[in-house]
């Protein structure tokens, strides 16, 4: 049993290139302006913004042993 295949349908054609693509496409990369773009946007910028908003908002609700009528806010 060990050289039976086990695709009972035809590969789709579309599907292997697709795969074949992804697989690939690390050879196939190039720097272009967009994609140092993309790449300074999503390394830097989009991390750098989430990190301000939680250094800004770091200590501003208090969510521990709260009753009916507390206020969550602490500043």
């Amino acid at each position: 049993m060990a050289g039976l295949q086990h695709h009972k349908v035809a590969m789709d054609p579309a599907f292997v290139r697709l795969n074949n693509m992804q697989v690939n496409r690390y050879k196939y990369f190039r720097w272009t302006p967009r994609t140092g773009f993309l790449t300074t946007l999503y390394v830097f910028v989009i991390p750098g913004i989430v990190g301000y908003i939680g250094w800004k908002w770091d200590g501003a609700w208090d969510l521990r042993a709260k009753r009916r009528g507390d206020l969550l806010a602490e500043r």
